[in-house]
């Protein structure tokens, strides 16, 4: 296990499920850029109900970073060339609203949640 922050664009709508204990989860896919220019597709669960609420209320195209579980895999392409992918197990997501309301409250002095505790 990798604990990991990935940042890139949903590939598609993230997808709900229900696990076999009743347990709500949210699917989707990212697109990362790396530094190559290339693009890497990663795969991404989440249980907790902040990220699934979180990745629910956007769509395709938008930006996001996420944190959690990074696995590293390869699959195999039609021309048999090995392409490398990742799973992620999500814990906590950022989008570009996140980043604005946290400059905002700085920006006007307010402590951040959790300094001064």
């Amino acid at each position: 296990m990798i604990d990991a922050l990935v940042s890139g664009r949903l590939a598609a709508d993230p997808k709900t499920g229900t696990s076999r204990n009743g347990s709500a989860y949210v699917t989707a896919r990212v697109l990362v850029t790396t530094a190559d220019e290339e693009r890497l597709s990663v795969s991404v669960i989440a249980f907790s109900a902040r990220v699934v609420d979180g990745l629910m209320a956007m769509g395709a195209g938008e930006p996001v970073t996420l944190s959690g579980e990074l696995t590293p895999k390869v699959w195999t392409d039609r021309e048999g060339n090995a392409q490398p992918t990742a799973d992620l197990k999500a814990h906590a997501f950022l989008t570009p609203y996140h980043v604005s309301r946290r400059r905002k409250t700085v920006q006007q002095g307010e402590s951040e949640p959790g300094e001064g505790d």
